[in-house]
């Protein structure tokens, strides 16, 4: 089945099921021309999907979290290994311990050389297998950010299982196995991290050498910032994974990309426009702890906030001639990677592992013709756009 000729006109039920329909688009270009928030009674939460409203929610941090008060870490996890470590993640959590150590990640990304990590993500995603391909998302970019952190190159393969055992906690959809499995992998992952800072101090230029020299925790971080950097591989699991693809299949769709894919610069462009257009997070929720009115609706305190980024993405007001594939854009707007408090601050270093990621694709000269007509489709989410090639 080829995606591209699939009939769309049957629209999603809701916002949650247009994550993986082949085409939510038009779908969301709906849910924009109504009202700027819409109670839906399947998914109990408010629906906002214009990016002036969704900017507004994003920003009111004091009255709206990332997690509700009466479950800060979730139930099915909670007094696990898995649910240690998502309660120490400074972009799952509100409060004081966790604005701690937003500093120092922040200014530890912001330092990073893409450069040099563009050349060291391509090395690690020449040595990835790409069959299946769909494998091959996932592992190419935790891999070179494993690399990045200081992990021999022996160890990368092992770290990419743990990973996407990990991730599974992250997902209301994880059954009772793959909770005990994210456990697992959530103890072993942090006896490593624990291991590399505890050793030879950290390759020179290593993402942990920046932590280390950010943090005021001296040579050993503590657990709270360790579970960070497991985060942080979390966060590069299904999000760069699915920016990855998503920005092969824009080349699928659209031949005259391929010649910008040639150059380095061009398959940046083509991952950054990938991002507004054809986004990984399509959404994510907050909570609010107090009564705040947003665009003259007044959301209760315990009321929930489901924000669609991705027709935000494709707001006109946002983003002029919005449907358009463009590889250069006056100013490109996004509000995928978040906005104010809860912003990614690794935002440009997911756009450069999935350049170096697609480039290492690309290196193997896959016939994107014929996979366009096998087609694609998308692994089950709440939230994350992820292609499944056949």
């Amino acid at each position: 089945m080829n995606p591209s000729s699939t009939s769309s006109a049957v629209n999603p039920l809701d916002p949650v099921a247009a994550v993986t329909h082949i085409d939510p688009y038009p779908f969301y270009a709906e849910l924009r021309a109504g009202l700027p928030l819409v109670w839906n009674d399947t998914l109990r939460a408010w629906v906002a999907s214009r990016a002036d409203v969704i900017e507004s929610l994003l920003l009111a941090h004091g009255a709206l979290r990332v997690r509700p008060a009466a479950e800060p870490v979730p139930s099915a996890i909670l007094g696990s290994p898995a649910g240690e470590v998502f309660g120490h993640l400074v972009r799952m959590n509100d409060g004081a311990a966790h604005e701690a150590h937003r500093p120092a990640l922040q200014r530890a990304l912001a330092g990073l050389d893409l450069g040099s990590v563009y050349s060291a993500a391509l090395q690690v995603g020449r040595g990835v297998p790409t069959q299946p391909l769909s494998n091959a998302l996932f592992s190419m970019p935790v891999r070179a950010v494993a690399h990045l952190l200081g992990f021999a190159d022996e160890a990368l393969p092992q770290v990419d299982r743990w990973m996407r055992d990990f991730v599974a906690c992250l997902s209301p959809l994880s059954s009772a196995d793959q909770l005990q499995a994210a456990s697992v992998a959530a103890n072993e992952l942090m006896a490593r991290f624990e291991a590399l800072t505890a050793g030879t101090p950290p390759r020179r230029g290593s993402l942990l050498a920046a932590v280390l020299a950010e943090s005021d925790s001296g040579a050993r971080l503590p657990r709270s910032l360790l579970a960070n950097l497991v985060g942080l591989l979390s966060q590069t699991c299904d999000a760069t994974a699915g920016l990855l693809g998503n920005s092969l299949i824009a080349l699928m769709r659209e031949p005259s990309l391929r010649e910008a894919a040639r150059t380095r610069v061009g398959l940046q462009a083509v991952v950054e426009e990938t991002a507004r257009h054809n986004p990984s997070v399509q959404n994510t929720r907050r909570f609010c702890v107090e009564p705040i009115t947003i665009a003259g609706t007044t959301l209760a305190a315990g009321d929930a906030v489901l924000l669609v980024l991705a027709a935000a993405n494709r707001d006109p007001a946002f983003n002029p001639d919005p449907d358009r594939f463009m590889l250069s854009r006056a100013r490109r707007r996004n509000l995928g990677f978040g906005h104010g408090v809860h912003a990614c601050p690794g935002q440009a270093l997911a756009c450069t592992l999935a350049a170096a990621g697609l480039e290492a694709l690309l290196s193997r000269a896959p016939d994107l013709g014929a996979m366009r007509e096998r087609g694609w489709s998308y692994r089950p989410s709440t939230n994350a756009r992820i292609p499944v090639f056949h």
